[in-house]
C-alpha cells in the first residue's frame, strides 16, 4: 500500500502530518488482516504507532503489513512505513473478524 505525498498531507514546520502516516500503515494493517481473515470485515481494536523520522512532500509511503498471530477472532499484525530506505513509522495491530451476519 502506498501513497505519494504534497504539501497538502504537511504539518506546519513541513513534515508529513502524523495523521497522514497513521492513516497508511492502519489501511496496509486493515488489508492484511482482511486478507487473512479470509476477507470477512475486520476493525481495530488497538494500534500502536511509533515514528522513527519525518516524510516530506514528495516522499512516495510505501506500507508493508505481516500477520504475527491469528486465533478465531482476533489477528495480531505488524507494520513498516518507509520512503524510499528510509524507515518513516512501525505500528501494531490488534484487529478483531467480524462475523458476518445471515440476511433474510
Amino acid at each position: 500500500y502506498g501513497l505519494r505525498t504534497d504539501a497538502s498531507h504537511c504539518n506546519a514546520i513541513g513534515s508529513v502530518h502524523g495523521g497522514v502516516v497513521t492513516g497508511v500503515l492502519d489501511q496496509a494493517i486493515a488489508i492484511e488482516a482482511w486478507n487473512a481473515a479470509n476477507r470477512q470485515p475486520t476493525v481495530t481494536l488497538q494500534m500502536d504507532t511509533r515514528f522513527v523520522t519525518a516524510a516530506r512532500a514528495g516522499d512516495l509511503l510505501e506500507a508493508s503489513a505481516t500477520l504475527r498471530h491469528a486465533t478465531r477472532s482476533m489477528l495480531f499484525v505488524d507494520a513498516d512505513l518507509y520512503a524510499g530506505d528510509r524507515l518513516i513509522a512501525t505500528a501494531t495491530a490488534v484487529m478483531k473478524i467480524i462475523a458476518k451476519k445471515d440476511t433474510p
